[in-house]
């Protein structure tokens, strides 16, 4: 009797691990799905110029979304661009709304959160100003208000550095870097802390008296980020990078946005 029960109690426990297998999909079978359906899904910050924006004709334009645009065609996927709040972006990959973050997406400080494929560019967070502030060094900015974008790789960095935080007089959080570069301008703060390449974009577009401080906060590494364990649809995005970096596409569209080839695979 005892023995049938216990044999009992086992098949039940087989079938149980059985039935979990069949109805819980493995990161690796959302990999496989992502690698193999038509469309390719890059989510993105659309206030984020020269990454990811909105041009004067009302359509999506930027440095990544044209990379994307590329590596999609190569792919044979038809492209899909998708604008996110910054700081939903991880429920945006979890309920597989989107299929990658591409937007001057920070690695470090992330490397276990995200399957990533290389790093494709290099960067630093930098102190924005109003020229004559008087504010020259990352000692002047004590007592002075200072606002960075929500959930951004920006704020991440600061929180490295509590010691000179701890000097501001206000420190604010914006949601995206339009607003915190308007409260700038305006006066109603000191400083917005951001990526430096979209910084001197923004400076030179715009034609704001805004200068960058010399002193940077923390260097960092742009890269493609994936749902982790979406290894497969990574390998093929990072597979058409590198042949992007060996017949000189990367540098042509670096050179169209940038000026000079900015981007670091192959390099």
């Amino acid at each position: 009797m005892k023995k049938t029960i216990l044999t009992m109690i086992i098949l039940a426990m087989v079938l149980t691990l059985g039935a979990c297998a069949k109805t819980t999909p493995t990161e690796d079978t959302y990999g496989q799905d992502t690698m193999t359906k038509e469309t390719f899904v890059v989510g993105f910050d659309q206030d984020f110029p020269p990454m990811g924006f909105v041009g004067d004709d009302g359509e999506f334009t930027g440095f990544d979304l044209e990379l994307a645009a590329i590596v999609a065609e190569r792919l044979g996927k038809e492209l899909v661009l998708q604008p996110i709040a910054w700081d939903s972006k991880d429920m945006e990959l979890e309920s597989k709304n989107i299929d990658c973050v591409w937007n001057g997406f920070t690695i470090n400080g992330r490397e276990e959160k995200y399957t990533w494929t290389d790093a494709y560019m290099a960067n630093n967070q930098v102190f924005v100003v109003k020229e004559g502030s008087g504010i020259e060094t990352l000692a002047d900015l004590t007592d002075k208000a200072v606002v960075v974008q929500a959930d951004s790789s920006a704020e991440a960095a600061l929180g490295e550095v509590e010691d000179l935080v701890a000097t501001f007089g206000d420190y604010l959080k914006a949601a995206d870097y339009n607003m915190a570069l308007m409260d700038l301008e305006s006066s109603a703060v000191d400083a917005v802390v951001m990526d430096e390449i979209v910084a001197r974009y923004q400076i030179e577009k715009r034609g704001s008296a805004f200068v960058v401080l010399e002193e940077a906060l923390a260097a960092e590494s742009y890269g493609v980020g994936f749902l982790l364990g979406n290894e497969s649809l990574r390998d093929q995005v990072q597979e058409a990078l590198e042949a992007m970096a060996g017949d000189g596409t990367l540098e042509s569209v670096s050179m169209k946005w940038f000026g000079e080839d900015v981007t670091t695979i192959g390099k």
